[in-house]
């Protein structure tokens, strides 16, 4: 195990990539308000870690064939929102709600480099003896 491959710092790495993920689908929104039959994007990545950080299971494979599980990392992915219409042209997508979105996951990203830099500087200082 290396000195830079803590749990912390992969979950934070995760949480980083999610936030990016959903920054270009609310981007994408955004883009294509005015777009017709456009529908909105959301990106899953929050439920996917939530998940993912409470599963260390480790499988006993009977062959090298076999897929292990409990060791990948869950996959981020998009989806579409088709359950709703908000305009005349088939288009769904809110204004007000991407906006908001965006200002939390903004704040969600804000949160995480913070954290990712205090861990830094925690080793820097480690490293420099003080």
């Amino acid at each position: 195990m290396g000195f830079f491959d803590s749990a912390s710092l992969r979950r934070l790495e995760a949480g980083l990539n999610g936030a990016a993920l959903e920054q270009r689908a609310i981007s994408q929104n955004i883009a294509n308000v005015d777009t017709p039959h456009y529908k909105a994007k959301r990106a899953h990545f929050r439920q996917v870690l939530e998940t993912a950080k409470d599963q260390h299971v480790k499988a006993h494979r009977t062959s090298p064939r076999h897929l292990e599980f409990g060791s990948q990392r869950a996959g981020l992915y998009l989806s579409e929102d088709s359950s709703t219409m908000y305009n005349h042209n088939g288009n769904n997508v809110d204004m007000d709600k991407e906006m908001s979105k965006l200002a939390e996951n903004q704040i969600y990203y804000n949160a995480l480099t913070d954290r990712l830099s205090s861990k830094y500087n925690s080793l820097k200082s480690a490293v420099r003896g003080g």
